[in-house]
């Protein structure tokens, strides 16, 4: 289950339906999918092939689609992180900038773990959403955030996307960022 930590004030709220409402008091969706559709192989896998991918997808395919059709989702994909995946380190600080989008950034994990870091309004600063498997958050757009792994550097998510060319990052400069981490 997803967790929080609200950086100003170093808060933790854990528990689905109190992460649930906090979230959504800040604007941000949040679910959770039950992760044991998933085969056992591939379960806690994080290099996969084309039909591995194929199938993670196929596994939640009703999951996706309800998602997709209540919030106007066009297209999807999976994305697979781990000390694997080649150049990670430079991928990771592509992320790991503040930044806003044209439309919401959506993440359903399947695997490992992985942190958005939302600033929330003016009092509230920024907060950390600590995601694991079957955690799934919608960041509303235009709200600056940026995602990266945890400790373990590992995951697999489900990207869901109104636009076609999928993410398309927008730099958002913050002097108060780095006063809150």
């Amino acid at each position: 289950m997803a967790e929080i930590r609200i950086r100003n004030t170093n808060e933790r709220i854990s528990g689905e339906e109190n992460v649930r409402q906090f979230l959504e008091g800040q604007g941000v969706l949040y679910e959770h999918w039950d992760t044991s559709k998933l085969p056992a192989h591939l379960q806690e896998k994080f290099v996969l092939s084309d039909e591995q991918k194929a199938e993670v997808l196929s596994s939640f395919d009703t999951e996706i689609r309800d998602l997709a059709s209540r919030r106007g989702y066009k297209t999807w994909d999976l994305i697979t992180l781990s000390d694997a995946t080649p150049n990670l380190d430079e991928l990771l600080k592509k992320f790991e900038n503040v930044h806003t989008h044209t439309e919401d950034e959506v993440r359903a994990i399947t695997a490992g773990r992985g942190i958005f870091i939302i600033k929330g309004d003016e009092e509230l600063g920024y907060f950390d959403v600590e995601l694991e498997a079957g955690d799934v958050i919608s960041v509303p757009e235009r709200y600056p955030h940026f995602f990266t792994l945890m400790d373990n550097r590992q995951i697999v998510a489900v990207r869901l996307f109104i636009e076609t060319e999928g993410w398309i990052a927008h730099p958002f400069d913050d002097p108060s960022f780095a006063k809150a981490q």
